[in-house]
């Protein structure tokens, strides 16, 4: 009889062979069979050590394998299979209305990165008043360190409502808008803010970009359609899969980009500040706004795909 780690070692063969793409939750062919052999086993994800040698019947095993056929016949991410994804430690339902959480933003908001920033107003433009962000844990944290709580927050391209989750409850003084032009990536939302218990806190909003958002916010995240055209031509199928809406960000990537940045100083207050991901574009963004001070936030990615913007610094840059 098979052992729980005797499929995740079939699956990862399969699907290396059949040559399928990643990272919509995992990195490698080992994560993904780890992933999905786990999630039909109703396993805990995070125990394969734990489960590793434990027997499975013939019929599960055949469970198993109808799915990593699945996964590698439809090219679909995993979480459009499984129905969830887990950012920060936090789990997500997800289906084929909204693209797969993945924003390198829910770090920022998970280990205090954004936190100085929020906490007094700005020494000069460009520059937090603190020198580095509170210590924080892998999952959302209880800000304490914020000296007068910040009112509102506007999660723009909400897709699943993940982000808006986090900040909720990162910082649980605030009221957090959640917006997105897609109808159906907003039902995906209501359904995460209500499995989270968040319906008081977290405002559910149809817009296109911020024209059904007055503010003034005092924080903006987003993670926008930046994809250029010549990589949305190369995208494997795992990411055709997602809404094509949700990626594509025009020639260079910064259709939208160029809208929100145009529009949003007059929906932030004084002291605001927009935290934006734009992937690997790093190079058409600063093409494209050459005269605007950005300051370039790590993550686990490096420090090239999440920038954050004062509203001094956008306002200093306009025309």
């Amino acid at each position: 009889m098979a052992t729980v780690l005797d499929l995740v070692h079939a699956a990862e063969r399969q699907l290396a062979e059949a040559g399928v793409a990643f990272g919509h939750g995992t990195a490698n062919a080992f994560d993904e069979a780890a992933w999905l052999v786990m999630w039909r086993l109703r396993l805990p994800l995070d125990d394969l050590d734990g489960v590793a040698a434990r027997e499975v019947s013939s019929g599960s095993a055949a469970q198993v394998q109808a799915l990593v056929d699945e996964r590698i016949a439809s090219r679909k991410p995993a979480a459009y299979l499984t129905k969830e994804a887990w950012l920060q430690g936090v789990s997500f339902y997800v289906d084929e209305r909204a693209i797969v959480p993945r924003s390198f933003i829910a770090e920022l908001i998970a280990d205090g990165g954004i936190d100085p920033w929020l906490s007094e107003p700005s020494a000069a433009p460009g520059r937090p008043k603190q020198a580095s962000a509170p210590s924080g844990g892998s999952e959302a944290h209880e800000v304490a360190s914020v000296g007068a709580p910040f009112l509102r927050v506007l999660d723009l391209c909400t897709g699943n409502g993940s982000l808006a989750v986090l900040a909720a409850m990162a910082w649980p003084e605030t009221a957090v808008d959640a917006a997105d032009l897609s109808r159906e990536a907003l039902e995906v939302a209501a359904i995460n803010v209500a499995r989270h218990g968040l319906d008081g806190r977290i405002r559910l909003i149809e817009s296109d970009g911020l024209a059904a958002l007055p503010g003034p916010y005092d924080l903006i995240l987003c993670n926008p359609p930046y994809v250029n055209a010549q990589s949305m031509a190369a995208l494997p199928p795992e990411y055709r899969a997602e809404p094509a809406l949700a990626l594509a960000g025009g020639a260079d990537g910064m259709d939208f980009v160029r809208r929100l940045l145009a529009d949003a100083p007059a929906r932030m207050s004084g002291e605001a500040v927009l935290v934006l991901e734009i992937g690997h574009e790093r190079e058409n963004f600063e093409a494209a706004f050459p005269r605007l001070e950005a300051v370039w936030l790590e993550t686990s990615a490096g420090t090239d795909q999440v920038l954050l913007l004062t509203r001094d610094a956008l306002a200093a840059a306009s025309p």
